[in-house]
């Protein structure tokens, strides 16, 4: 299947996210009060939920709105993680939006209340299309600016930075479209970028990373985008975005994170990658790792 957003024009998606550099601070904006809770997909320990919870305000006081709309059986989904989440002390409701209701002032002052929001699993897509650029999207960023939360899974972790993998590919000869788990090659133009929802500026995200094998696709993102910090999180694992910029690992598996930013890379005109001094970071639970330095420390360290 050929998933194109409707948010923007698919070729402008594609030479947004190629071309437009992304900093880790942008200029002239303060830095946000919120923390990020980004999973890499499947299960999610009860530890790394109250986590999420505890950063909303703890049982009793925090208020998470659940965005379902990655999920093909969204108003489900929706009612499952609102439920788990309140099993945890949390208030929570379903903000489930089509794209016109996304754009109402009214529906978006929905949110205003939020202490949490939290993207569920499907295609990132979906969910980009539904609320990227509208009034919905702009309360999201008020709310985690002024120290709410924001968290996701799978999908939901996709989307968490200004460059998104949609999932679909390029193979040679081929039109561009989503043909399974598998990248044979680190090559450019092959993986399809489109634009995120914009909170981790400065990085770009995988997940299922290790379980599903997708290094040849995140370095292949990363070698053509090298002010990119590649971030590979795995299945059962978390990445805790905290307000000062620094990172930790949460969960039961690691984080992977690829910095080209420094490495000499292949010139454009060839159509294979390769790097010299390109630097990998495997991280365990209990891991930080600071963005702007480069350095990641093990737990304990």
């Amino acid at each position: 299947m050929n998933r194109k957003s409707t948010w923007i024009p698919a070729l402008a998606l594609v030479v947004l996210a190629t071309t437009a550099p992304t900093t880790p601070t942008r200029e002239g904006v303060p830095p946000p009060k919120g923390s990020l809770v980004i999973v890499g997909g499947g299960s999610r320990s009860e530890a790394m939920m109250r986590r999420f919870v505890e950063l909303a305000g703890g049982g009793g006081r925090a208020r998470i709105a659940v965005v379902p709309m990655a999920s093909s059986e969204a108003e489900a989904t929706g009612k499952e993680v609102a439920a788990e989440l309140d099993s945890l002390g949390a208030q929570s409701f379903v903000f489930l939006v089509g794209r016109e209701q996304a754009n109402s002032e009214a529906e978006a002052g929905r949110l205003d209340s939020a202490t949490g929001i939290w993207f569920t699993g499907g295609d990132q897509v979906l969910l980009t299309a539904a609320i990227g650029g509208t009034a919905s999207l702009r309360a999201m960023h008020r709310r985690y600016h002024d120290g709410a939360v924001i968290g996701g899974t799978s999908a939901g972790a996709a989307i968490m930075s200004d460059s998104m993998i949609t999932g679909d590919q390029t193979p040679p000869g081929d039109t561009t479209g989503y043909y399974g788990d598998e990248f044979p090659a680190i090559a450019r133009r092959r993986v399809e970028i489109a634009t995120g929802l914009g909170f981790l500026p400065g990085a770009i995200v995988d997940q299922h990373f290790i379980r599903r094998e997708r290094h040849n696709r995140l370095l292949s993102v990363v070698l053509e985008r090298p002010h990119l910090l590649g971030v590979g999180i795995d299945e059962g694992t978390a990445l805790e975005v905290r307000p000062d910029g620094s990172w930790r690992v949460l969960g039961e598996s690691a984080v992977i994170v690829y910095d080209a930013r420094q490495a000499r890379i292949t010139p454009m005109t060839d159509r294979l990658l390769g790097a010299t001094d390109l630097r990998v970071h495997v991280l365990p639970p209990g891991s930080a790792f600071d963005p702007k330095t480069g350095r990641g420390t093990f737990p304990g360290r």
